[in-house]
């Protein structure tokens, strides 16, 4: 890497410390940056406007910018459809011809047909940050419930929609978050969760908490909609309802504090005025419903069971002593089912691949699916009349293809392949396995072009997340096609505190195992190094929210170690991530800074906490979305702020804050080729790679 020529001094904006030191648990603790929560203050937006300033300053004199643009923008311009799902006698799917900014929900009587648009978010607002975040059809078909957001926040505003005449009821529901609608077995109504009102001025930055659930009956103000649901202690308490196939049951199931579903309850709808009762209370274990047969309900549940299991509860007799086994656990991790025409549809994740089986009731399997080849089974949709089952598959190097599966003959075929200008057979992807510094075998995926060569000196791209029983699967990445077009090596790492080897890979990465985590990943870049694909000069390290401490904490720990690092929408600041919007829930993965020993454990990782002033970082790019009401943006503020301060190396520390983006939710087309255009940009740049602008993207 040719440093002189390619790092030249960045006058940063000013960075003011204030005197902000508290002292918690007998510990002073300076936070020199509190006033950039104070967003958006003026003092705290004129600093944004002033980083981005310098960001976009600094990327745009990039020589290979444009050229990279342009083929991020010819990868993302194939169409690309979603899983379909029945509505009376109309299929419904997303469509999106490449470029709109936000995908349409289309309509069609048979699949072979024409689709035809039924509701186009790109008409809601000139900038494309409308977008659709759910839809739910009524049980006579009748109706469309569809939830939208707006610049990326995660708050959600539902409307219903006639599916005959295409228009919109005056029906509308506001404050509901992560939340779904589930209509009556009449049609006459549907039941929601959502939030408190915000105070004004503080919808993307209060707590969210106080959730309860309620009933709306068309035709009626959201004020006058019936409390179904709430708990003593609401701001502990998270909801989400099913109702039984033959509408005589709602089915509410409870998390306590953002952490499992260790809580059921029922109410019967048959009956006027009946109570709330609970059937299920297992703390700290997890229950997700699939679906019901009369009076038996079943769920997924890691009950007795790391890897997951599937039993059946009959609400007559609930005690656990009548519960019935119907798939038992075994060495793959039960990721996903879907219960349709009496059979189970389950998805396994088989060394961080996609599996797929159809089972019986009685838990024998009958089939297991051929799948496409290497790749992560998407999505699962189904319907009973007729009985049919879709699902979408994709992997590192291609993208999402549809599948509809015939669950009475057993067969499936493609419906959908999207085409895109990408020669995937020149390339190579396999999975290794690596030793973490206690001895753990991590399993990692790379991508390159073949005929790699391994001198050590290949800019590498190291990816992870490891956190909230999340797994990294192979999945399609514009971004990462076009990396390695640049002869870039893509490697994702799957590390503790994910789901890919079921609850105990979590919990050996969760709360007072969160080191792991970052040993896990450092034990990753150590090991390309070792095997000659990559040098410190050469590589790169990102991650996406839990993914964005992972690397905040990795280069406060390890600077040493990487050239640049991509910093996305992080939680940086391990201290007070829980006093904003939804941070709370995720105490139950971190730990709380209310207790003395959890906080003395988050403080000696807290990236913000642990920037050492006058040392030498790599070059590092901080990015947020001013609406990210998921991991508040002052997080991403206060570590590019500190970070600024404490850089003694050339290599810049840059932060870009979007305007109207959130965590990621609805991003447009445009912004995401903005995003991915910027990243790339800036990795070619600070890693000092060589490419021929003329054909810079040539895959064979």
């Amino acid at each position: 890497m040719k440093e002189n020529k390619r790092q030249n001094a960045i006058e940063y904006p000013a960075n003011p410390q204030g005197n902000t030191v508290e002292t918690i648990h007998g510990i002073q603790i300076p936070d020199p940056y509190r006033w950039l929560e104070n967003f958006p203050s003026k003092k705290t937006q004129d600093w944004v406007n002033s980083q981005n300033t310098v960001f976009f300053n600094y990327i745009a004199r990039i020589p290979l910018r444009e050229a990279i643009r342009q083929r991020v923008t010819d990868l993302c311009s194939h169409a690309k459809y979603g899983i379909p799902f029945r509505c009376g006698n109309r299929y419904f799917f997303s469509y999106n011809n490449g470029m709109q900014d936000q995908n349409t929900l289309c309509y069609a009587e048979s699949l072979a047909d024409k689709p035809s648009v039924f509701l186009d978010p790109n008409s809601s607002s000139r900038d494309g940050t409308v977008a659709l975040t759910g839809v739910s059809a009524s049980r006579d078909g009748a109706y469309l419930a569809y939830g939208v957001s707006t610049a990326g926040s995660d708050w959600q505003e539902w409307k219903i929609r006639s599916v005959t005449s295409g228009h919109d009821l005056e029906d509308h529901l506001k404050w509901i978050k992560f939340g779904s609608i589930v209509w009556s077995r009449d049609s006459e109504g549907f039941f929601y969760n959502c939030f408190e009102e915000p105070a004004k001025e503080r919808e993307y930055k209060s707590l969210n908490c106080c959730e309860k659930l309620y009933y709306h009956r068309l035709g009626t103000a959201q004020s006058e909609d019936e409390l179904v649901f709430k708990r003593p202690h609401p701001e502990e308490w998270g909801f989400s309802s099913n109702i039984t196939s033959d509408g005589h049951y709602l089915i509410i199931s409870v998390k306590v504090g953002g952490e499992c579903t260790s809580e059921i309850f029922y109410k019967d709808l048959h009956l006027s005025n009946s109570k709330v009762i609970k059937i299920i209370s297992e703390p700290n274990r997890d229950f997700a419903y699939i679906g019901s047969d009369s009076s038996i309900l079943f769920f997924k549940t890691n009950l007795d069971a790391p890897n997951l299991r599937v039993i059946a509860v009959d609400i007559l007799r609930p005690q656990r002593q009548y519960w019935k086994e119907i798939v038992s656990e075994n060495k793959d991790v039960l990721q996903g089912v879907l219960l349709c025409n009496h059979k189970l549809v389950m998805v396994y994740l088989h060394r961080v691949q996609s599996q797929v089986k159809i089972l019986d009731m009685t838990g024998t399997v009958l089939q297991e699916l051929q799948l496409p080849g290497i790749g992560t089974v998407t999505g699962l949709s189904g319907c009973e009349n007729p009985p049919e089952v879709f699902y979408g598959f994709s992997g590192f190097l291609t993208p999402e293809r549809i599948y509809k599966y015939d669950p009475e003959t057993g067969h499936s075929f493609l419906l959908w392949k999207p085409q895109i200008d990408f020669n995937a057979n020149a390339y190579k992807t396999e999975q290794v396995f690596y030793r973490s510094n206690d001895g753990t075998q991590i399993p990692m995926s790379i991508c390159y072009k073949k005929g790699l060569k391994r001198d050590g000196n290949n800019p590498t791209y190291l990816y992870g997340y490891g956190g909230f029983s999340h797994s990294l699967t192979p999945a399609f990445s514009v971004a990462n096609l076009v990396w390695i077009e640049m002869g870039g090596v893509y490697a994702q790492a799957n590390l503790r505190g994910g789901g890919e080897y079921g609850e105990f890979w979590h919990k050996a990465g969760m709360k007072s195992n969160k080191q792991n985590v970052f040993d896990d990943f450092i034990a990753a870049a150590e090991w390309l190094m070792k095997k000659k694909y990559t040098n410190p000069s050469k590589l790169a390290i990102g991650g996406r929210s839990n993914g964005g401490l992972l690397v905040g904490a990795c280069i406060t720990q390890r600077p040493d170690l990487f050239a640049a690092c991509l910093l996305l929408v992080g939680v940086l600041d391990m201290l007070r991530f829980h006093k904003f919007t939804i941070g709370w829930t995720s105490i139950f993965e971190y730990g709380s800074p209310e207790k003395p020993e959890e906080f003395r454990r988050l403080l000696a990782y807290s990236p913000y906490y642990n920037i050492q002033a006058k040392s030498t970082y790599p070059a590092t790019l901080i990015m947020t979305g001013d609406h990210d009401d998921r991991v508040f943006p002052a997080h991403s503020f206060k570590f590019a702020a500190a970070l600024q301060k404490a850089q003694a190396g050339a290599s810049p520390v840059l932060i870009q804050t979007e305007s109207r983006t959130g965590h990621g939710t609805g991003k447009s087309t445009s912004k995401s080729i903005e995003e991915i255009t910027n990243s790339l940009t800036f990795l070619v740049w600070n890693l000092g790679m060589e490419i021929e602008l003329d054909h810079p993207f040539r895959s064979s």
